[in-house]
């Protein structure tokens, strides 16, 4: 049986006291077999692929694939095990919302995420019933698909939510899984100890994570534990049989910068770290979701922290936004703690909106958003020294010396932005921009280094 074939059918005993035929990547990986997703994201970043397939056996990379996502083309999220990171990977939200119900807009914003290359796409549809769009997103989406289950709960179950009970919740994972989501934001990390804490020691801003204000409610409600906590062996196993990664959501992360790596959040993560030992163990990749609203000279620390408690996870994070006063240029705020994030560590990011705190993300908020952060991705990879990041950096630099446009706009993270500025004012010097004309520095240094006489001012 090849590795492709094993991968499609749930883990089975071969024979009494036998080994279980592998399921998830991370199974394949303790097995020694190096998976065609593996091979494919070797190949991507350009690495060893027994390399990859080490760092995935050890969780230091995951590679969210679903069995059922036909369309995927995988990703790795991670480093190997002697500290090379791979790219730094780039997530678009979106989803259709109740106030705004638009498929046709939401179809917009897929087109805008995999034109300009987002390797992952997060669904967090939270109204009415949302099976069909998620199904055809996976379908046509070559980027990797994640859920949130529990925004879903109340549209899925047509229950209240202090009506659900916690095998109610475990349906809901069980049909994301079943559907081919490659990674689910489980909020299993906020039990009542974390709550306890948050309670003891207060906030400025709150819970601002919406999957963990619901599973706030429901437990201040019924009384009793969170159901992904109480019943995190149940969700791996469903996880498991599909080679779904759990995303261990940051129900605590800071909604302002007052409240970066207090001492909720930190609680809470510590939480984390000893569920994420416990998804290795099932056979279930991982990766741990990060802040949140953080100061810039927070960051650093935070992304040690996080690795050292979690164990080197794969860690994706949201900015962080490094100030609370940007209504409108959210996205900068993300980008800039971003660039610092990724440089210190962490692996993935999730793109912010200029929409961020005003409203739901149209296609061009979702463009701006995208394109800042995959900046922000791009900057940080440089920094921490990504084989090859430079690569097509300097290839634009040669670009610009030759003064070749079309190089340039097809190098560019967003080439038709590019385009579209630079023949909004054709210059009156042709091979130069309307920025220096005649006396652009590049056309003057090349004309000299091509022995030809340079006639400004002669005129």
């Amino acid at each position: 049986m090849t590795a492709q074939t094993a991968a499609a059918v749930p883990e089975r005993r071969t024979s009494a006291g036998a080994p279980p035929t592998p399921v998830t990547q991370i199974d394949f990986a303790r097995a020694g077999t190096v998976t065609p997703q593996m091979a494919a994201v070797a190949a991507a970043e350009g690495r060893d692929p027994e390399a990859i397939r080490e760092a995935v056996a050890a969780g230091r990379i995951a590679i969210p694939a679903n069995i059922n996502h036909t369309a995927l083309v995988p990703a790795g999220v991670g480093s190997t095990l002697d500290g090379v990171p791979l790219s730094t990977k780039v997530n678009v939200n979106l989803g259709i919302s109740g106030d705004l119900a638009d498929e046709a807009a939401e179809w917009q914003k897929v087109a805008v995420a995999l034109e300009l290359g987002a390797d992952a796409i997060m669904d967090l549809s939270n109204s009415g019933k949302t099976r069909p769009f998620r199904t055809q997103l996976i379908a046509k989406s070559p980027a990797m698909v994640g859920t949130v289950p529990m925004y879903d709960a109340l549209g899925y179950l047509e229950k209240a939510l202090v009506a659900i009970e916690p095998r109610d919740f475990l349906d809901v994972v069980r049909a994301h899984a079943e559907d081919g989501v490659d990674f689910v934001t489980i909020h299993a990390g906020m039990n009542r100890r974390v709550i306890d804490s948050f309670k003891e020691t207060g906030r400025l801003t709150g819970i601002v994570s919406r999957g963990g204000s619901l599973i706030f409610a429901w437990m201040e409600a019924t009384g009793r534990e969170n159901p992904f906590y109480e019943y995190y062996d149940e969700v791996l196993e469903i996880l498991h049989e599909y080679d779904v990664c759990i995303s261990l959501g940051d129900a605590m992360r800071p909604g302002s910068g007052y409240d970066g790596t207090d001492a909720a959040q930190v609680a809470e993560l510590v939480e984390i770290g000893k569920l994420t030992q416990r998804a290795w163990d099932a056979g279930v990749q991982v990766m741990v979701e990060g802040p949140g609203h953080m100061a810039l000279d927070e960051i650093a620390a935070n992304m040690k922290l996080q690795k050292r408690l979690c164990h080197q996870a794969p860690f994706y994070v949201l900015g962080p936004l490094v100030c609370d006063i940007a209504p409108g240029y959210d996205h900068i705020t993300a980008a800039i703690g971003g660039a610092v994030a990724a440089s210190s560590g962490a692996d993935f990011l999730c793109y912010v909106t200029p929409a961020e705190h005003l409203r739901l993300p149209d296609a061009d908020d979702v463009r701006e958003g995208l394109v800042a952060t995959k900046i922000a991705a791009h900057a940080a990879d440089i920094a921490k020294g990504v084989p090859a990041a430079r690569e097509r950096d300097n290839r634009m630099g040669d670009a610009r010396r030759r003064v070749a446009w079309d190089e340039m706009f097809d190098l560019a993270i967003d080439p038709a932005r590019a385009r579209s500025i630079f023949e909004s004012a054709p210059p009156a010097t042709e091979g130069t921009c309307t920025m220096c004309g005649k006396m652009c520095a590049m056309k003057t240094v090349n004309d000299i280094m091509d022995g030809l006489a340079v006639q400004l001012g002669a005129e």
